[in-house]
């Protein structure tokens, strides 16, 4: 059972407070991670992509290239959008620039070391 607080709570026996069966595990460092790429508009959101493995520009311009027009798209944006992306090196790259260049998509010019700006950081 979970409270308020998201904390969990558990009934149990007198004298049985560190029995396995009255505790639940925690991780407190680590556990793991998961790399997602998304995008939402005003319209809605988009298609959200699992990565798997290490991303580089390559696997990010295919990301682009399965996903980004089909998802503006399926939200019946058609090409009045505007892109944002930081400034990772995936996403100034030369062949990312050239896909966007080249499916005429209009990106926002975003400042350097500024996640706190990013609306999908938050």
């Amino acid at each position: 059972l979970f409270g308020l607080n998201s904390k969990p709570y558990v009934w149990r026996k007198p004298g049985t407070a560190h029995h396995l069966s009255s505790t639940v595990p925690t991780v407190k460092h680590g556990g793991g991670s998961i790399m997602l790429w998304g995008r939402f508009s005003a319209a809605g959101t988009g298609r959200l992509v699992a990565i798997e493995g290490k991303m580089n520009a390559a696997k990010y311009r295919d990301i682009l290239d399965e996903n980004l027009l089909q998802s503006a798209q399926d939200l019946r944006l058609g090409r009045r959008f505007t892109f944002q992306q930081d400034n990772d090196p995936k996403h100034t790259a030369k062949i990312t620039k050239e896909w966007l260049h080249n499916n005429s998509v209009t990106v926002l010019e975003w400042p350097s070391q500024s996640p706190d700006l990013n609306p999908i950081e938050h």
